[in-house]
Order: structure tokens, then C-alpha cells, then sequence
């Protein structure tokens, strides 16, 4: 059990507080808004963080121990040592959401460097902690390009290489991911592509990319987050009889398939309608886009890697 202080679920007439969101920050709960990280914390000051997000649909967990599974690889990868356990984790998580009374949310999981004595710079002698919070859910895109489909565009900007940082340890490292999005926007795109220094397709700000070429699925396989979202994909692919391929996409390649979607926690398939500048399926999702995000909301729906909140 967490041995944690929070404040009581409010009474009613006080819900206001809590309805935008619960949080946990070392040790204690309290209203999302009153949640904060100081500003000597090498969290802030070094981007020091690794971080996990799981999506609550319906007041169900999706793959909740696939998310604290990463988490935990995440953790032990960048060298943190935080206090609670897998077990004490996936408590608070489930007291966030039964503080926030949120039946869809947006879950996330942090572990902060945090710092150390005065004139230490050393990581090894911060003390880590946790950050957790619950919030509204929201997708990746609002609804209206959902339906068009996204229109993306491939970066000028490479990924961080994989030999600098580990991405497939999730990580706050998004100096790249943030100046391609500002790439995206002056060209008229919704999100960039950014490929690895060798001209392949990595991944974007927040998701992992798929193309589809004469039937066959292909996602990239290396320098990317070995997301749950993609993950699931994998496993739909396999039960709709769909050949799946995960490695080495170039550019070209990409750009020239006959449909691209994305996957990411904050909205699950995305199809997208257009790439640099190109239309494709008459500028809307692909057919196979649409059917596995078809398929991966009716099977959520139904229970498909699911643990109910524990709202008691």
C-alpha cells in the first residue's frame, strides 16, 4: 500500500477543484492545479525526466502493465531510483483517478531527477522522485482531421541519434520534436516525420509512424519508442490476416506509400490523408488505416487490455 498523504475526495460542492485533474507529487496527492516542480529541480533545468503515459477510456486501463512495465525499463535505463514500487505505482494511478472521478483520462507517470546539495552536479547524488497525474482525456488531433485524415510532412531536422539518447526509454528529450513542429506549422503540415541521420523514418513528436504499400503494413524498427499504441497495431494486424513488416523505411519510400496512419496513446490509429504535400486515397485515411482504428476502438471498447479503475 502507498503510505501517502492526500486530501479526502471533496465534498460535494468543493468537486471543482478535482474534475480538472489529481495529482501526485513525491509523496503527497492533491488538485492537478496545485501540482509544482521547483524551478532548481534538474527535471526542469536538464530535461531530466523519464515519463510514461497510459489512457483510461470508459473508466478502463489500456495495457496498464505493458505502460508501467516501460516506465520501470525507462527508469532503470537513465539510472533513477525512485522510492515506490511497480505495485505502489499502479495504486496511485488508480487513486488519481478515483480523486479526479474521471472516466476517460490521460495518465501520465514521471520520475524527476530532482537535485542534490548545493554545488553537487553529479546526477548519482539527486534524489528522484515521482510526478503523476490524471487530466481530461484528449487525442493526439481534434476530431474534424481525425476524419480528413493528418496532413504530415517529413523534417529537415534528424532525430536525436539513438546512440546519444535511448529513445526507446521515454525521455523529455524533445529539442528535435519541438523545432520540426515548428517546421510543420510554417509549411502548413499538422506534424512532422523526422528521420534518423541516414535518411530513414524514425518517428514523430508523440507517436510512431506506419505506412502501407500493395496491402503491406511496415513500421520503422530502430531510433524509435517501441510504442504500446504500435504494439497494438502489431497484434491487430496479426488477427486481421494483414502482413506486417517492422524495419528500415526511407524517405522516399515513405513518401511515395499508398497510406500512412500513426498511433500514439492520445488517440490510438490516426490515418493520414496527406504527406509533403501529397494527396492520397482522395484525401482521406487509407482503407486499412480506417480498419485498424476501427477494430482498435471496438476491441478497447469490449474490454481488450483492459483494467477497470478501482473508483472505491
Amino acid at each position: 500500500m502507498v503510505s501517502a498523504d492526500y486530501r479526502d475526495a471533496p465534498a460535494k460542492g468543493e468537486v471543482s477543484q478535482w474534475s480538472a485533474g489529481a495529482a501526485y507529487l513525491d509523496g503527497k496527492f492533491m488538485p492537478i492545479a496545485e501540482a509544482r516542480v521547483p524551478v532548481t529541480d534538474w527535471a526542469y533545468r536538464r530535461s531530466d525526466v523519464v515519463y510514461d503515459v497510459v489512457s483510461v477510456w470508459d473508466g478502463v486501463f489500456f495495457r496498464l502493465d505493458d505502460h508501467i512495465a516501460r516506465f520501470r525499463r525507462s527508469i532503470e535505463r537513465y539510472r533513477f531510483t525512485p522510492k515506490e514500487t511497480d505495485d505502489e505505482i499502479r495504486e496511485i494511478l488508480h487513486k488519481l483517478m478515483a480523486l479526479s472521478e474521471l472516466r476517460s483520462a490521460y495518465v501520465a507517470m514521471d520520475c524527476l531527477r530532482g537535485q542534490a546539495g548545493h554545488g553537487v552536479r553529479h546526477p548519482a547524488k539527486a534524489r528522484n522522485y515521482l510526478a503523476c497525474y490524471a487530466a481530461p482525456f484528449s487525442t493526439l488531433v481534434p476530431a474534424e482531421k481525425i476524419e480528413r485524415g493528418m496532413h504530415m510532412m517529413i523534417s529537415s531536422t534528424p532525430r536525436i541519434p539513438h546512440e546519444c539518447v535511448d529513445a526507446t526509454a521515454k525521455n523529455f528529450h524533445w529539442g528535435d520534436m519541438n523545432i520540426s513542429m515548428f517546421e510543420a506549422e510554417e509549411k502548413g503540415a499538422d506534424f512532422p516525420v523526422l528521420l534518423d541521420l541516414n535518411g530513414n523514418v524514425t518517428e514523430g513528436p508523440g507517436f510512431n509512424v506506419f505506412m502501407v504499400v500493395d496491402g503491406v503494413v511496415a513500421t520503422p524498427d530502430y531510433n524509435m519508442l517501441e510504442g504500446i499504441s504500435r504494439q497494438s497495431v502489431l497484434e491487430l494486424c496479426g488477427d486481421l490476416g494483414i502482413k506486417v513488416e517492422a524495419r528500415k523505411i526511407s524517405a522516399q519510400e515513405f513518401r511515395d506509400a499508398d497510406e500512412i496512419f500513426v498511433t500514439s496513446t492520445a488517440g490510438g490509429v490516426i490515418g493520414a490523408s496527406r504527406i509533403d504535400g501529397r494527396i492520397m486515397n482522395n484525401d482521406r485515411p487509407g482503407p486499412i488505416s480506417e480498419k485498424l482504428r476501427e477494430t482498435y476502438w471496438n476491441k478497447r471498447k469490449s474490454g481488450w487490455h483492459g483494467e477497470p479503475v478501482r473508483y472505491d
